[in-house]
């Protein structure tokens, strides 16, 4: 049974006691079974670290064999070595630390540290997995220069590497050989990576703006190397775009990219070895859809910008997560609506953030920015550090300006270029540069909870003057009963009753700004003054999605068609059309639930008969604004949670549209099927996402004639994104066609694992009675297995956020998911606590609901050994 897990806590930070400047490691691969890992540490005293005589190195799972200080062997009772320490006593000021430790990569099934796939050794060691390769203090403030030598069967593990330049490599005796790496910049040890591995390459080169040229290289599973070369090119994209948005450059002589099908996160931006799961780098038009090349474009660059925001200026502690990966994910946002459609980008990335980080912030395991606790860091890889840390960043922009934003961002890495830092030093850093003052500001990183503003307004007719009354709460969250005042930016326009917008002016200020402005909200309440408006305009509120909050203002049906005719901001005429359907959904669902008829007006078919009819423009955008609100961003709204309610009234919903809107959806079906050969580019994409969601509106009718055209759409499809579109429709209808497709889909594509996990996914998300027991078949296919995060994520993963069925009022669902998590929980307690999270916020849902799933928690509580990741979560959930 593992020891319960002490609470970490940020005030308790404190200096290492000593520093390791310098690492040499000799890892011999002897077998899959076991691995001799020698380890020369370089050890000095730290000054600003507490005095101590004793070090205390960090293990798990590591068999320790001998110890030496300065080349002298040291006897047993100098040093002892737990479970999850190696202590030392009366260690020197400075001093090379000799260990000899054995590691069992085959057993490692929890991928963290040194552990095999199907091709040979791969390693995972964000956040405390060098630990579990050879005792280390291993934490991010210890920052080293790695060498590191490998020795293995060359047949069997042709492929070498490590992080930095190799410096030399060689043929032992036995059919072995040898290489040596060398990093030349110091760096904490979860950015230390290893391979050694049966693979084949994709080489290319990179000019940096200098004119040094860097040797790009992709390792892929054997026989995948064709799947590889679009991730090739997204890194040149990546790298050209770092020197031209931020001025950076790559810095080392090669930089390496693996693709690896057990791998626990998506990728790891190691220094100069990036290891990334095989869906993150893979792609093919035939097995790809337009989100997954996408998705792996973003991938690529976010890995690659860590090389600065994260490897060259790295976080202080893990509290400290989101100085590296909100950033991070600005960067890759960035990135993205350079390269896509930027308002496409915006969109998602708050659908994103509303139905993953806000549920996050309204649950018990709601947590800051930059928590003040933990109990296993692995727990706080979220969606709080990773999209709401990109909205405080993304904020700053806005109130500094792109042009300060840059001055900061380019001072951040002149003063901390090498070292381990807080978010005070960005938020600083963009102060200095900015002038700004952000004290307030910082309060965000500080307190969890989504705020909510509560907007008024007034419009005196006889002095053309318009006020906005802006009032700001936030409700408590778990050890923050109260909260402060946030500084909010708050991005306003303001439409005339013809849909013209108004030139601001705003009271106080000199200058006009145009015809949209941020205003700076920073008390509790505040009341804004625009002068010189000549009538009663609808104001746009938050542009942009300008903060990550909940914005209250009483729009009527007639200001929220306007906003979606007419708006500017891309963004918020998207947001028009999902404010109107969400409050349609909300008075259908109260409808249900009191067993009145569920019925919905004209204006919505014809608003969103607008938007059908003005698609040309931009396909991509008509896409999102026709996707309705997603059941779960529909729950949020609810007081007590009835996923049935919500599921039936939205599927009612999209039926009223369908038939109302059939011709419409019809012809664009017909209008936008993409002409020539397959091209994941932007209008192309866009292009069949619309044609795609007209068949899947269409669909939902059941006709005969559309259940052919989706079945033709599939046997006929030269692209996976046709061809799962197809499939996806198919498996929502309960048809003859259905098990039909998805058995020949399978048949079809048995052999590309990456489809399969589609296809898993594909059936766990089915809304269809019967889907309970199909994911139980499922978990004993051939297909799938525990041991592989891929598949976990694509069956259970998917099933856990099938609104419908994952809630079946029987409780199927949550037993189902129970046992699995159960199961999954002595594999890979990482992956395993993810699932549980599922179930975390029980306490929204209505009482049958409600008491099976707490008996649920109640279930995996009781569970004899525990893993601490999963304990975690369940216990804060029960709390």
């Amino acid at each position: 049974m593992e020891a319960p897990a002490s609470t970490v806590y940020l005030k308790d930070y404190r200096p290492p006691s000593f520093l390791i400047p310098e690492v040499v490691l000799d890892i011999d691969l002897q077998s899959e079974d076991e691995a001799l890992v020698q380890a020369t540490l370089a050890v000095r005293r730290n000054p600003e670290g507490a005095a101590s005589g004793t070090l205390v190195l960090d293990l798990d799972e590591v068999a320790v064999e001998a110890v030496a200080i300065d080349g002298e062997p040291l006897v047993p009772a100098r040093w002892q070595a737990d479970a999850r320490h190696l202590t030392i006593r009366d260690v020197p000021e400075s001093f090379r630390l000799a260990t000899r430790s054995r590691i069992h990569p085959r057993r490692n099934t929890k991928l963290m540290g040194i552990y095999t796939s199907s091709t040979g050794f791969f390693s995972l060691c964000e956040a405390e997995g060098f630990r579990r390769i050879t005792p280390f203090l291993d934490r991010p403030d210890v920052m080293a220069r790695y060498t590191v030598t490998l020795h293995a069967d060359e047949e069997r593990y042709p492929v070498l590497l490590a992080n930095g330049n190799l410096e030399a490599q060689g043929a032992e005796g036995g059919g072995r050989h040898w290489a040596r790496w060398v990093d030349p910049f110091p760096k904490p040890s979860y950015l230390f990576a290893v391979v050694a591995a049966r693979l084949d390459r994709e080489q290319d080169s990179f000019r940096t703006r200098s004119g040094r040229s860097v040797l790009l290289q992709f390792f892929v599973e054997p026989g995948k190397l064709d799947q590889g070369r679009f991730a090739l090119d997204a890194l040149k994209q990546a790298m050209k775009w770092d020197e031209e948005r931020y001025g950076l450059e790559v810095d080392l002589d090669e930089y390496n990219v693996v693709a690896v099908g057990d791998f626990n996160a998506g990728a790891m931006e190691n220094k100069g070895l990036n290891i990334f799961n095989t869906k993150l780098v893979l792609a093919r038009a035939d097995i790809s859809t337009d989100g997954d090349f996408n998705f792996i474009d973003r991938t690529v660059a976010h890995e690659y910008f860590h090389n600065w925001t994260g490897n060259r200026v790295t976080c202080r502690d893990w509290f400290q997560l989101a100085l590296k990966e909100g950033l991070t994910v600005f960067r890759e946002q960035q990135y993205a609506g350079d390269r896509y459609s930027r308002a496409v980008a915006r969109i998602q990335a708050v659908r994103n953030l509303r139905t993953g980080q806000f549920p996050e912030d309204a649950g018990p395991m709601a947590h800051p920015v930059r928590p003040a606790a933990y109990q296993q860091v692995s727990n706080f890889y979220t969606a709080t550090v990773y999209q709401k840390g990109a909205e405080l960043v993304r904020m700053m922009h806005t109130l500094v300006g792109p042009e300060n934003f840059r001055k900061g961002i380019a001072l951040y890495f002149r003063l901390h270029d090498g070292h381990a830092v807080t978010t005070d030093a960005l938020v600083e850093a963009i102060e200095q540069a900015s002038g700004a003052d952000l004290g307030q500001f910082r309060l965000w990183y500080e307190q969890a909870g989504t705020p909510r503003l509560a907007v008024r307004d007034r419009y005196d007719e006889a002095t053309h003057t318009y006020e906005l009354t802006v009032t700001q709460s936030c409700p408590p969250t778990p050890g923050q009963p109260t909260k402060q005042a946030l500084h909010i930016p708050l991005a306003v326009g303001l439409l005339g009753p013809n849909g013209r917008e108004f030139a601001l002016r705003v009271e106080g200020e000199k200058n006009g700004r145009g015809t949209s402005t941020v205003l700076s909200l920073r008390g509790e309440t505040e009341v804004f003054r625009f002068l010189d408006v000549p009538a009663r305009p609808v104001p746009s509120l938050a542009r942009n999605f300008s903060a990550p909050v909940l914005v209250d203002y009483p729009y009527d049906e007639d200001a929220l068609q306007l906003l979606l005719g007419y708006d500017s901001d891309p963004f918020n005429r998207w947001e028009a059309g999902q404010r109107l359907a969400m409050d349609l959904l909300l008075v259908g669902v109260a409808d249900f639930r009191a067993g009145r008829p569920v019925q919905f007006p004209d204006y919505l078919a014809q608003a969103f008969g607008r938007v059908l009819a003005d698609a040309e423009q931009d396909p991509a955008f008509a896409a999102e604004a026709l996707s309705l609100p997603p059941e779960v961003v529909v729950a949020e709204q609810l007081q007590e949670i009835d996923p049935l309610a919500v599921h039936r009234v939205r599927f009612a919903m999209r039926t009223f549209l369908a038939e109302r809107l059939h011709d419409a959806f019809q012809g664009a079906y017909e209008r936008y099927e993409t002409p020539g050969a397959y091209s994941p580019d932007a209008v192309s994409a866009g292009r069949r996402a619309l044609r795609n969601l007209s068949l899947a509106f269409l669909m939902d009718l059941g006709a005969p004639t559309t259940r052919q055209r989706a079945v033709r759409q599939l046997e006929t499809a030269t692209n996976m994104t046709d061809a799962l579109a197809a499939l996806s429709a198919l498996a929502n209808c309960d048809c003859p066609e259905r098990r039909v497709a998805l058995d020949a889909f399978y048949a079809k594509w048995q052999d590309e694992p990456l489809v399969v996990d589609k296809w898993l996914a594909t059936e766990a998300l089915s809304r269809l009675p019967g889907t309970v027991e199909r994911v139980r078949d499922l978990t004993l296919h051939p297909a799938f297995t525990l041991q592989n995060p891929n598949k976990v994520y694509a069956l259970l993963g998917s099933f856990g956020v099938n609104q419908v069925n994952f809630h079946a009022a029987d409780g199927s669902g949550y037993r189902l998911m129970t046992e699995q998590a159960l199961l999954l929980d002595a594999v890979n307690p990482q992956v395993a606590s993810r699932m549980v999270r599922n179930f975390e916020r029980y306490g929204r849902f209505e009482p049958v609901r409600r008491d099976l799933m707490r008996a649920a928690l109640e279930q995996i509580a009781a569970k004899p050994g525990l893993s601490r990741e999963t304990a975690e979560v369940v216990g804060k959930a029960l709390a």
